[in-house]
């Protein structure tokens, strides 16, 4: 079977797509991440669909739940490399990805990451002083 490979870097998970997702693949992908996300302790997910041509609407939805997952496992998520077709696509079907940061390549959406992530840790410093 298929696998989406994921790589750590850091306090970061690198998935990048480079097949057509279908569903099951789609599925695959949701439970390997949000495995790995515990396994590591991942503080950040960034996906690059830049490979992606097409989605429908049950790959918008994985990657909007993907995304809700890992907010709950603690984790930030920015999505990157999105082409217009896709992002038009995603519009059209009623998908606004909520709750999924986007940036245009891998090097914003690291820095993004990075941004969000340190962000977050102060702001959890913050409640414990407070």
């Amino acid at each position: 079977m298929e696998q989406i490979p994921i790589l750590r870097i850091g306090r970061c998970l690198l998935v990048t797509i480079q097949v057509d997702m279908h569903d099951r693949l789609a599925m695959a992908l949701q439970d390997d991440l949000t495995e790995k996300i515990v396994a590591t302790r991942a503080r950040g997910v960034l996906i690059d669909i830049s490979a992606l041509e097409v989605v429908d609407s049950f790959i918008g939805r994985t990657l909007n739940n993907i995304a809700a997952m890992a907010r709950v496992l603690d984790a930030q998520t920015v999505v990157v490399g999105m082409r217009p077709a896709v992002a038009i696509t995603l519009v059209e079907l009623g998908l606004s990805l909520s709750g999924v940061k986007t940036a245009l390549d891998v090097d914003k959406g690291m820095a993004l990451i990075s941004r969000l992530i340190d962000g977050s840790v102060a702001s959890a410093d913050a409640r414990r002083e407070g």
